[in-house]
């Protein structure tokens, strides 16, 4: 629940960090890239950010929004992404092939050229209410 208002984070690392509820959408846009590493970034905020090529690898991201971020050529390596929020978001070449629990609308949000699992598949298609076995 740390405050990041004008926060300014170029290249910042996260590993093995406890991140919960926190809203990165308040540092400051200027230079701001960051990557996570075997964090819980549990009902976090990126709402709004430009995070092109961002890293997230086994990580717990449940909960976290990520409303119109674009987070093109994005990687969830074995990220728990259970209830997190995909709205107007962009995510062109992002790989959420190891990624779980995720649910994206692919009318509502940018998909072109990300990559899925097969088992992946059903996050998908949630809008739809179908039976996938």
């Amino acid at each position: 629940m740390a405050k990041l208002a004008a926060s300014q984070m170029k290249s910042a690392i996260f590993s093995r960090c406890k991140i919960l509820g926190v809203n990165f959408g308040d540092c400051s846009d200027s230079l701001f890239s960051v990557s996570f590493d075997s964090s819980i970034l549990d009902f976090a905020s990126f709402a709004g950010k430009k995070m092109l090529k961002t890293s997230f690898k086994n990580s717990s991201l449940r909960n976290a929004d990520f409303s119109e971020c674009d987070l093109s050529g994005s990687l969830f390596m074995n990220c728990d992404l259970d209830n997190a929020v995909f709205n107007k978001t962009i995510l062109k070449e992002a790989d959420f092939r190891t990624a779980i629990n995720f649910n994206i609308d692919p009318e509502n949000n940018n998909i072109r050229k990300a990559k899925f699992s097969l088992n992946g598949l059903a996050g998908l298609l949630n809008k739809y209410n179908l039976t996938i076995d």
